[in-house]
């Protein structure tokens, strides 16, 4: 009875994309809301979900902009991106204007975000089709190649636009960090990209889950110094968040 369900839920967010838990209670009113969050976290296991807050998003519809590396990244330290990413979305005021990278911790944050007047500049894909969802945002998209991996694009044109533009804050995710290396990632190009946004920031907010520690990736971009505010889970280790806040950085 309960896989029938379960696959009864998978079968209906594969056609409708996403829904809320009041939406599946609708579908299922014989079934208490807690037995629906367990059948979501089932799916999100199984692979064939992605929880977002108040329901949950077919992997499907995902899949229509994106490859199966960047799929694979959405479905791995969900927990701990939703908590980022929820901190995150209440750090942005209306009239705000932000930066967003366009890694799978911002495309939680996408979703998670109010639909507030404010002036996103990204250079993620995923993230663009999450906002253009919303109506009161407005959304500018930096062009150039194109990185399958994250579903990102950078280039110099891009790194020359943003020469002329100026951000409040600007919020991006490293997918690796030691004290010594900084963040880093895996582009030269997004590499330099970043650090000219970071240029033209006021604030720079990173985010950045407890799996990151310890990892090194080629381009660093960035160092402690850089950055305003880090975005972290609740596994993120102790002595990092001591060596965060020794240098005034406030730790989410």
């Amino acid at each position: 009875m309960k896989r029938e369900r379960v696959e009864e839920i998978a079968e209906i967010l594969d056609k409708r994309g996403k829904m809320t838990l009041e939406q599946l209670e609708e579908v299922f009113p014989n079934v208490s809301q807690m037995t629906l969050r367990r059948d979501l976290f089932q799916l999100e296991e199984d692979g064939k979900i992605i929880r977002v807050r108040g329901g949950a998003m077919s992997v499907k519809e995902v899949q229509k902009v994106s490859g199966e590396a960047y799929i694979k990244k959405t479905t791995i330290n969900t927990d701990a991106k939703l908590v980022i990413a929820q901190k995150a979305a209440t750090l942005i005021d209306e009239g705000s204007s932000i930066f967003l990278d366009g890694g799978t911790t911002a495309m939680y944050l996408a979703k998670e975000l109010s639909d507030i007047r404010c002036n996103i500049f990204t250079n993620g894909i995923a993230v663009a089709m999450e906002l253009a969802q919303k109506r009161n945002i407005d959304v500018t998209v930096v062009g150039g190649q194109l990185m399958r991996e994250n579903l990102s694009t950078a280039s110099p044109a891009a790194k020359e636009y943003f020469a002329r533009t100026n951000f409040e804050i600007a919020i991006v995710s490293a997918t690796a960090f030691t004290p010594t290396n900084g963040f880093s990632c895996n582009s030269q190009i997004e590499s330099d990209l970043l650090k000219q946004v970071f240029e033209k920031s006021r604030q720079v907010y990173m985010m950045l889950d407890s799996s990151k520690i310890g990892k090194i990736n080629p381009y660093t971009f960035a160092h402690t110094e850089d950055i305003n505010v880090l975005i972290t889970d609740d596994n993120f280790p102790k002595e990092y968040k001591a060596l965060f806040e020794s240098s005034n950085i406030v730790v989410m």
